[in-house]
């Protein structure tokens, strides 16, 4: 096997669908609290000269979270993420296993890592459909602060409806473009990433299904992490545009951008990377790790499916 290859057999697409639904429940449970840090960094307002911001960092974020909110706070917005998560990440291990096997003559082709970057980049866009309005829901969710009747929406489910009574279903997919430029190419980076680390633990002879749970974590957990640092500028892009009131930005992403830069600085696209990076690999580490611990049981229960 060549240094900048990955050999196995390719599993099948209900195999990749169910095994990613598994990985991306493990995700959101352990990885929503410091989401949540991340969105409410990324939108909080500019403060007026001479006061303090409203966060002066990611723990003081987190504390001021527990003190007002409770621990729950800091969960606030997860069931929409939990709800869409399942298809979601279902959804994307499929279209990274069809970007695969759009590449491959047979199930037992070898593939080079720039090859499941491509594949990687069309989960991304297999996913944005589901993604977008999850996301934009999850963001209005996470930015409210206080107790339950002072806030605008009761629920995720409130969310939704209240979106939609005011501008229909564009309104719920509102930053579905800044969604697809931020997941196409940080779906190739966590693929690839997590393809190279694998074929890099893997002991000559041997298959990554044989990998203990350690170096499955590994592996995840840098796939997490570099995902992150390839997308977190246009991340931070999409939560303003997805929070912000209607006609604040006419043109999308584009008009958050020149806003941003020119009230806050470059270093505001950056805003929330301490919570992001201590999120990705953990939450990463546990998607992978739930994913091949699921496609081992299907193996075993459907060795020739």
């Amino acid at each position: 096997m060549t240094q900048d290859k990955v050999t196995y057999k390719e599993p099948s697409f209900i195999k990749s669908f169910t095994a990613g639904g598994v990985g991306g429940v493990a995700l959101v449970c352990t990885g929503h609290p410091l989401d949540t840090i991340k969105v409410r960094l990324q939108t909080m307002p500019q403060p007026l000269p001479g006061q303090p911001p409203m966060f002066t960092g990611t723990f003081d974020c987190a504390r001021s979270t527990v003190q007002k909110e409770g621990f729950r706070g800091l969960y606030r917005g997860m069931s929409a993420p939990l709800v869409g998560i399942t298809p979601l990440y279902a959804v994307c291990f499929l279209g990274y296993s069809v970007g695969k096997r759009l590449q491959m003559k047979d199930r037992n082709d070898t593939l080079m890592l720039p090859q499941h970057f491509l594949a990687g980049m069309l989960a991304g866009v297999f996913t944005t459909s589901i993604m977008a309005p999850g996301e934009r829901i999850k963001c209005l969710m996470q930015i409210q602060q206080g107790e339950k009747g002072a806030v605008k929406y009761a629920s995720s489910w409130d969310c939704a409806r209240q979106l939609y009574r005011e501008g229909g279903i564009r309104n719920i997919y509102r930053g579905t473009m800044a969604t697809l430029l931020r997941d196409v190419p940080a779906s190739g980076t966590y693929f690839m990433t997590y393809e190279g680390l694998l074929l890099a633990l893997t002991p000559e002879g041997k298959s990554h299904h044989d990998l203990s749970p350690l170096r499955v974590l590994f592996a995840g957990g840098m796939a997490g992490v570099f995902n992150w640092l390839s997308c977190i500028v246009q991340d931070t892009l999409k939560s303003r545009y997805q929070i912000a009131p209607e006609g604040k930005y006419p043109h999308g992403i584009r008009s958050v951008f020149r806003v941003l830069i020119k009230e806050e600085g470059f270093l505001a696209l950056f805003r929330g990377l301490t919570p992001i990076l201590l999120r990705a690999f953990p939450a990463n580490a546990a998607c992978f790790l739930g994913y091949e611990t699921a496609m081992k049981v299907l193996n075993y229960v459907f060795p020739s499916y």
